[in-house]
């Protein structure tokens, strides 16, 4: 029901679009496309959904057993789930699959989950800033996301480097929540603090993990600015980088279906400066590529892949009386 929902929410919110655009427009952008910039976007979706495997590998705990090859299918299976599944689901799966895998207990395996996720976020935080900072004064408006996206992401940057900060924030959690949570946020907190402990024991590891981060992100934008050059169009790597990390985060939103219509709004408002209407909403069909890929490749296992969604709706459901 709930994928359904946001499938008509996406469908919605695409028909308002094209119904407001010139589709003659869209239909020449996409004609006139320069499929060579196209080919090497595609192209680049193998080497992130390769490096994305790699830092999850690498993060896991060496008691995990985590191999690459298992991690790569895990990242997969995240790609295709967060597709079919409501408000990123996919990476739930991740931490479902590694607990009945029996690499990590429940509480370490969404531990790392989130560990590893957090760090995707801070990495896209950084280029978002980045390039916010530059062209912060063509508009009070990008001055005011600038403060609020550089205030996240000093906390978050807190949480996943300062022991003191993250157990405030868990002792806080645990003295206002109700019931029996206090009990599960106290285990997600021992597991947390471990993890901080353990990754910042090596600041080698630590700092390939972040560098690593820092340049997978770099890909992302990188390959979001070839579908602008597939568009015939050219725009400031800065603009680009805050423009693009700003349309990603608004996808990000659980209201729609894998981010379709949401993003492509965004993409509309953010690159208004830069291209028409037409021309953006051309973008955001190549954006959603960057989804769907990676999603296809993972088609071979689908099988495997939707069981484990139904196991987890189930175990939804039957947490929060679903019927």
């Amino acid at each position: 029901m709930r994928i359904t929902i946001t499938a008509i929410i996406s469908l919605a919110i695409l028909g308002v679009i094209y119904w407001q655009i010139d589709l003659g427009s869209l239909r020449r952008a996409l004609s006139m496309a320069d499929w060579r910039y196209f080919g090497l976007a595609v192209i680049l979706t193998f080497p992130l959904t390769a490096m994305s495997a790699w830092r999850l590998s690498f993060l896991a705990p060496a008691q995990a057993k985590l191999s690459y090859f298992q991690s790569l299918n895990l990242t997969l299976m995240a790609s295709v789930l967060n597709v079919i599944l409501p408000s990123k689901l996919g990476d739930l799966a991740r931490f479902y699959a590694l607990t009945r895998k029996g690499h990590l207990q429940p509480a370490n395996a969404l531990t790392l989950v989130v560990f590893e996720k957090a760090w995707d976020v801070l990495a896209l935080l950084f280029w978002c800033s980045l390039g916010l900072v530059i062209i912060a004064s063509t508009s009070t408006f990008y001055w005011l996301v600038s403060v609020a996206v550089l205030i996240v992401a000093f906390v978050g940057v807190l949480m996943v480097s300062s022991f003191t900060f993250a157990e405030v924030c868990f002792s806080t959690a645990i003295s206002l929540a109700p019931g029996h949570l206090p009990d599960k946020i106290a285990t997600l907190q021992e597991a947390w603090l471990d993890t901080l402990v353990q990754f910042w024991s090596d600041k080698r590891n630590a700092a390939i993990v972040i560098i690593g981060s820092v340049i997978l992100w770099l890909l992302h934008i990188c390959q979001i600015w070839l579908f602008v050059f597939a568009l015939n169009h050219t725009i400031p790597f800065a603009s680009n980088a805050a423009m693009a990390s700003l349309s990603i985060f608004v996808g990000l939103l659980p209201f729609t279906f894998a981010g379709i219509g949401t993003r492509d709004v965004a993409l509309i408002f953010f690159y208004q400066p830069f291209l028409a209407a037409p021309v953006a909403a051309a973008l955001g069909l190549f954006c959603t590529l960057r989804y769907l890929l990676p999603a296809l490749i993972g088609l071979p296992f689908l099988g495997q892949y939707l069981a484990t969604a139904r196991r987890i709706k189930n175990e939804n459901d039957n947490k929060y009386g679903v019927s």
